[in-house]
C-alpha cells in the first residue's frame, strides 16, 4: 500500500517535458540519435505543431469561460425585471453587454480560429456559445415575446471584417493603386449549438413564470407556458435521431414544462380562493413534489 501511495504522490513529477527520465539503455539510445536525421527532424516539427495546437485550445477555452460567466450575469440581470418601469433600462443594459461579448470575446475566438480547422477547437468554446445563446434568446423573449432570430442570424452577427493594408517591401516597387483588402473571419456556429442553447432557455422561462406569479402578473404565466409548450412540441420532432446529451436537455425541458403547467393549473383552479400574494408560495410547494415521468404521445426517446 505504501508503494502505491508513494507512486501517486510522485506521479506529477514525470510530466516535465524538458526532463526525460530514462534508464541506462535508453540514455545510450538518446545519445546515439542523429539530430540531422530527416525522420527525427520531421517528428520535431510534429511536436511543435501539437504544442501550438494545445496552446491555441487553451487560449480559446479561457475566453470560453469568460463568455459563459458574462452570459450568466446577463441572465441574472434580465431576471431583475419585476416592474414595467425597470423593463427598458434593464433590456438596454443587457443589450449593451450582449453586443460587447459578441464584439470582443467572440472576436478573440474567431481570430484564433482564423486559418484553422474550427471543428478541432469546437469543444473548447461550445459551452460558452450555448450559454450565450441562452442569454440572447432570453433577452429576445423579454423584448418581443418570442425568439425571432435563427442560427444563421447569430452566425452573421459573429462574422468580423478587418481591413488589411497591402504588404510593403523595400525590395519591391509598391503599387500606389493597390487598395486595402477586407479580410473576413467568423465563428463556427452549428445549428445544434443554437438548439442546445434554446433548450436551456426553458429553465429560465420557468423561473420567469414563477417570478411573474410572485408579482401578480398572471397573464404572463399563461403566455410563457404556451410558448414553452410549443418549444417542447418542436423538440419532440427534432430528437428522433440525436445525441444522448440532447435527450437529457429535452427531458429537463419536459420537467420545466410540467412545473409551469402545474403552476397555471393552480392559478386557474385555486386562484379565486388564494390571495395573490400567496399564489407563488402555493405554486412553488406544488411543483416541488417528485416529478414522475410518463410516456408522452408514445415518444420513447428518453
Amino acid at each position: 500500500m505504501s508503494q502505491g501511495k508513494g507512486g501517486r504522490k510522485n506521479r506529477g513529477q514525470h510530466h516535465n517535458k524538458d526532463k526525460i527520465n530514462v534508464g541506462d539503455n535508453g540514455r545510450e539510445v538518446l545519445e546515439s540519435i542523429d539530430e540531422n536525421n530527416p525522420v527525427i527532424s520531421q517528428f520535431r516539427v510534429y511536436a511543435a505543431d501539437l504544442d501550438a495546437k494545445h496552446d491555441r485550445y487553451e487560449r480559446i477555452f479561457k475566453v470560453n469561460r469568460d463568455v459563459a460567466i458574462e452570459s450568466k450575469r446577463i441572465i441574472f440581470l434580465l431576471h431583475t425585471i419585476d416592474k414595467e418601469s425597470k423593463r427598458d433600462i434593464v433590456l438596454a443594459g443587457a443589450k449593451l453587454r450582449l453586443d460587447s461579448v459578441a464584439k470582443k470575446l467572440f472576436r478573440d475566438i474567431a481570430l484564433e480560429l482564423d486559418g484553422q480547422d474550427a471543428y478541432q477547437f469546437h469543444r473548447a468554446y461550445r459551452a460558452g456559445l450555448e450559454e450565450y445563446v441562452e442569454a440572447l434568446t432570453f433577452y429576445e423573449y423579454l423584448e418581443n415575446g418570442g425568439c425571432t432570430r435563427d442560427w444563421t442570424k447569430l452566425e452573421e452577427a459573429l462574422t468580423y471584417y478587418t481591413t488589411v493594408k497591402p504588404s510593403e517591401s523595400s525590395s519591391e516597387t509598391i503599387d500606389l493603386e493597390e487598395k486595402p483588402v477586407t479580410k473576413m473571419t467568423r465563428m463556427l456556429v452549428t445549428p445544434t449549438d443554437y438548439i442546445m442553447g434554446m433548450a436551456d432557455l426553458t429553465g429560465e422561462l420557468m423561473r420567469k413564470c414563477i417570478n411573474n406569479l410572485a408579482v401578480g402578473d398572471i397573464s404572463s404565466c399563461y403566455h410563457t407556458c404556451n410558448f414553452v409548450r410549443q418549444m417542447y412540441i418542436a423538440f419532440l420532432g427534432y430528437t428522433s435521431a440525436c445525441s444522448h446529451e440532447m435527450n437529457k436537455k429535452v427531458f429537463t425541458l419536459k420537467q420545466s414544462l410540467a412545473k409551469m403547467e402545474k403552476t397555471c393549473y393552480t392559478i386557474k383552479v385555486r386562484g379565486s380562493e388564494i390571495p395573490k400574494h400567496m399564489l407563488a408560495d402555493v405554486a412553488i410547494r406544488g411543483t416541488a413534489e417528485d416529478y414522475t415521468t410518463e410516456d408522452d404521445e408514445g415518444y420513447q426517446g428518453f
